[in-house]
């Protein structure tokens, strides 16, 4: 599987396939203009934001955006103890309050973060309800940080994140995740072969819609085989055959403790990190310039956790999982992302459904994950060809060598009370030494 050269056809840094800039047309969030005749895509092209498929291609497409999403979403609140349907819920209505702010100009999944999993579990002692004001403050730092950067202007993304930073921080952020794919795949090698096997032949000779559906058929098929070969958990069957059809998630409210909210705030830099990456990786594989609406994507954010805590779920973030399925199957459509955030919705209220969800072996997400993390990881790799970054400069070099191995070797130091890993310091780091060493490069000797 590789990915397309979908930002080719570029002139300038914000004009799209018609000649037209982002800027002048903006996508709106609701009116969708058909691609060509719906039904296939021309080589070398995409399908824009303010595009889509026909409607039982789109939702299918949606759908493989489910299944990318629900194995990390639903991972956070189970290592920490929030309820699963409740931050199932808050990750749907996220991702619609960001396919608002941002006018529906960037496709994008609003799923738990894991940087909350580390002040979550540590503050563990204080109570549920102390947590949830920790990610209500986060949530707002966030959206503030947004605001900042709505009223100085892109220039302020540009001059903090070029090209060889944010290509570090995409390719860390799917690399890191390379030995969660890895450990999985290794824990049921034949159902993770089988569903690999799925994934990339029906991707690489599957005509029409279904090569476009690959990751969602190789999951089937791999959760088929599963069950024919007893690869099922016996008591996660038995829970889904206990499950209700229908179920109201648990709400609850927070309360703020300073000791909290103190050790969850550093995991705005992460967020950040990955909202703009997010931002990045979508302008790059679609070939439009979205930095006029990072900031908007940044209050999106922030405002989806602040919601999240104030009801019982966990802090969101854009989803790496969903830039690989975009990659792979050229589809940027934000018409798949509301089949997707209404589709999260309304599970939420089943509690059977996500008792099936979890039925899905570990093998399966291994399958899949090798693929859509090696996608990411990639990704990042192609932001730094697109624009052109010197490897032969020294800081170009080091800073992102630097970053990329904290980042894949998953660093994990502590701050005090607070541990952060690969990720929180790939992409601090270099966020830090970049702009440090750029300026002390001004002092070599030539």
């Amino acid at each position: 599987m590789t990915i397309e050269n979908d930002a080719s056809r570029r002139k300038g840094d914000s004009q799209s396939t018609d000649g037209t800039t982002d800027q002048t047309t903006p996508t709106k969030a609701f009116g969708w203009t058909v691609h060509g005749d719906g039904r296939r895509i021309t080589e070398g092209e995409v399908v824009a934001p303010g595009e889509r498929l026909t409607w039982p291609r789109t939702i299918g497409i949606g759908m493989q955006h489910v299944i990318a999403m629900f194995g990390a979403t639903l991972l956070v609140p189970t290592i920490t103890g929030f309820p699963v349907t409740t931050t199932l819920l808050f990750s749907g209505i996220g991702t619609a309050l960001f396919l608002l702010i941002t006018r529906g100009r960037i496709p994008s999944y609003l799923g738990s973060s894991f940087a909350f999993i580390a002040p979550l579990t540590a503050s563990q002692g204080s109570g549920a309800a102390a947590q949830l004001g920790g990610v209500v403050a986060a949530g707002v730092l966030l959206l503030l940080v947004g605001v900042a950067v709505k009223l100085t202007g892109s220039r302020v993304i540009d001059a903090c994140m070029p090209p060889v930073v944010t290509g570090a921080v995409v390719a860390l952020i799917g690399l890191n995740l390379a030995p969660t794919a890895v450990d999985s795949f290794q824990s049921q090698p034949l159902i993770a072969g089988v569903t690999l096997l799925s994934i990339l032949l029906v991707t690489v000779l599957g005509p029409g819609l279904l090569g476009r559906l690959g990751i969602l058929v190789g999951v089937a098929v791999g959760w088929v085989f599963a069950a024919v070969i007893g690869g099922l958990a016996d008591e996660r069957v038995t829970a889904l055959r206990d499950a209700a059809w229908f179920g109201v998630p648990e709400l609850r409210g927070p309360t703020f403790e300073w000791s909290v909210i103190a050790l969850t705030l550093p995991v705005v830099i992460v967020l950040v990190a990955e909202n703009v990456g997010h931002v990045k990786a979508v302008s790059a594989l679609t070939g439009r310039s979205l930095d006029d609406v990072a900031g908007n994507a940044l209050v999106a954010d922030g405002l989806a956790t602040t919601l999240a805590g104030f009801g019982g779920g966990s802090g969101t973030t854009t989803y790496a999982e969903n830039i690989g399925v975009m990659a792979a199957t050229r589809v940027y459509s934000t018409a798949a992302y509301w089949v997707a955030a209404a589709t999260a919705v309304v599970l939420a209220f089943s509690p059977k459904f996500g008792a099936l969800v979890f039925t899905v072996p570990s093998g399966v997400i291994g399958g899949a994950t090798l693929v859509l993390y090696g996608l990411i990881g990639v990704l990042g790799v192609r932001i730094w060809m697109d624009a052109g970054v010197d490897f032969t400069d020294p800081v170009n070099l080091t800073v992102g060598a630097a970053a990329l191995v904290a980042g894949i070797g998953d660093l994990t130091l502590a701050i005090g009370s607070v541990e952060l890993g690969g990720i929180a310091w790939g992409s601090v780091g270099i966020l830090v030494a970049y702009p440090v060493m750029r300026s002390l490069a001004r002092f070599r000797k030539a």
